[in-house]
């Protein structure tokens, strides 16, 4: 035996195993047997396991965190860790080694308080059967994730836009300030003092309003994550024929996505517990736009053209026939900044042949 059992490298004990096995049990015994344990104390109960899939299922793209948040909010007790939900989905082979790298969680910057800075942009257009293009418009809260507007427009205009804000503001309030990307119909911030008719209607109503960088849509990350998620857990895969039915398909997972489903990057909160609505009710006119008594109030004139003090001036088109302010700048002598209503549209240096700057 000694000699045998050096000759195909292994110990006595194990040569002993198998003469054993084949002489109790004939040659089958000798095949490759499971190295699984006769039992599992340490695996998940069958019924844990079920709840689990269920989520997965109910929820294709949600992952190991987000599944062992709902489980606890649903009342599952214990409910599972996000290991654990994890060993269940890769058993399953609902989940692999590049999902689980993709779903690395990264800080952001968020602001402080509900409402005081909302992100809005359209996510890219698609097509439906019967209705032609759709436009859907987004428009998240920067602190609690929130989605306060998730609307399937057959347009990107002015007017689309702006009666889907209203109704926005009439339910939740209105906001400090909006983050919006460039171009229409947000506004042109490339150029000096342009903004489009949107953008001087959210001005009038008190708001701050900001643009994301050229080519730096990470300036309205959260809207562009918000846009991933609503791609991958709602029109992945799936064909619409009206923008009606979208819509519906917009509604249903809205309300997951504000009130079950747990955000990661609010320490898998839910935004609906975290949101509120703002105390600056939407008021029922636009109150008229007023300045200073050392203001120098200009009208602007036709294709957005005005002069001050023997310069020329050109700002957006659509104030036409609207009033401006020129207001001394702090920083220089012979500086001053232009205004619209509490939104500084350019700084112009008299000294300059090109007063703008």
């Amino acid at each position: 035996m000694t000699e045998l059992c050096q000759r195909f490298g292994v110990s006595r004990q194990t040569g002993y195993k198998w003469l054993k096995r084949y002489r109790d049990e004939g040659p089958e015994a000798l095949a490759d047997r499971s190295r699984r344990p006769r039992s599992s104390p340490a695996r998940s109960a069958p019924e844990i396991e079920q709840r689990v899939l269920q989520v997965r299922a109910e929820h294709p793209a949600w992952g190991a965190r987000k599944i062992s948040r709902r489980l606890a909010d649903l009342g599952v007790a214990p409910a599972p860790v996000p290991s654990t939900v994890n060993s269940i989905l890769k058993r399953r082979g609902l989940i692999d080694e590049q999902a689980s790298a993709d779903a690395t969680a990264w800080q952001r910057f968020e602001r402080a308080q509900p409402n005081e800075l909302w992100q809005m942009d359209f996510k890219g257009d698609f097509g439906t059967l019967s209705e032609g293009r759709c436009y859907p418009l987004t428009v998240l809260d920067d602190c609690s994730r929130f989605n306060v507007a998730l609307q399937a427009c057959s347009s990107t205009q002015t007017e689309t836009v702006r009666a889907h804000l209203q109704r926005t503001f009439a339910q939740y309030g209105l906001p400090v300030q909006i983050n919006t990307d460039n171009g229409a119909p947000w506004g042109s911030p490339g150029k000096s003092g342009q903004l489009s008719e949107l953008a001087i209607w959210l001005i009038r109503l008190g708001i701050q309003i900001s643009f994301s960088r050229p080519y730096h849509p990470q300036t309205n990350g959260k809207d562009e994550r918000f846009h991933r998620s609503l791609k991958a857990e709602v029109l992945n895969g799936r064909s619409f024929v009206t923008h009606t039915e979208v819509q519906a398909g917009f509604d249903r997972w809205r309300e997951i996505y504000n009130h079950q489903r747990p955000h990661e990057g609010i320490e898998l909160d839910t935004p609906g517990r975290r949101y509120r609505p703002s105390p600056r009710a939407m008021p029922s006119t636009l109150a008229p736009v007023e300045y200073g008594p050392d203001d120098e109030v200009l009208r602007v004139g036709w294709n957005g053209k005005l002069t001050f003090r023997g310069h020329r001036l050109k700002v957006s088109s659509a104030l036409h026939r609207m009033d401006v302010a020129a207001r001394p700048s702090p920083r220089k002598a012979d500086v001053y900044d232009l205004y619209f209503a509490h939104h500084r549209l350019m700084t112009f240096d008299l000294n300059q042949p090109d007063a703008s700057i």
